[in-house]
């Protein structure tokens, strides 16, 4: 057997068992607005912010946004400043850690950058 062949085989076995390690903690669950402003965080809903942070990262374009546009996407945030809007994603299904979603400005109030830290 060809040295490429066994590494495309070990290649192929560590992808399968990576999905294997991540099945159940991606989640699907669509994100919407109405849900993420009137969330509460509760035993049964202490991740759905976490969750649905995929969804909105691949379906609405933040950067850009001005601060109206994501209070009336995200609601008020939990904390802010001048340049930046923090939001609380609730537990990230990693133990105990807990997600944050962090939205900067510009000057002129547009979202130049945003970031999701899990700690």
């Amino acid at each position: 057997m060809s040295k490429k062949l066994k590494y495309g085989i070990l290649t192929i076995g560590i992808i399968i068992l990576i999905g294997f390690a991540l099945k159940g903690r991606i989640s699907h669950e669509r994100f919407n607005s109405d849900k993420w402003k009137n969330w509460t965080e509760s035993e049964t809903e202490w991740s759905l912010r976490w969750d649905m942070m995929n969804s909105l990262r691949n379906n609405y374009e933040l950067k850009g946004m001005t601060k109206t546009q994501i209070i009336e996407l995200l609601g008020e945030p939990e904390s802010k400043t001048k340049n930046e809007f923090g939001y609380y994603l609730g537990y990230s299904k990693r133990g105990i850690n807990t997600g944050r979603l962090t939205i900067k400005f510009n000057n002129d109030n547009t979202v130049i950058n945003y970031s999701v830290w899990d700690g």
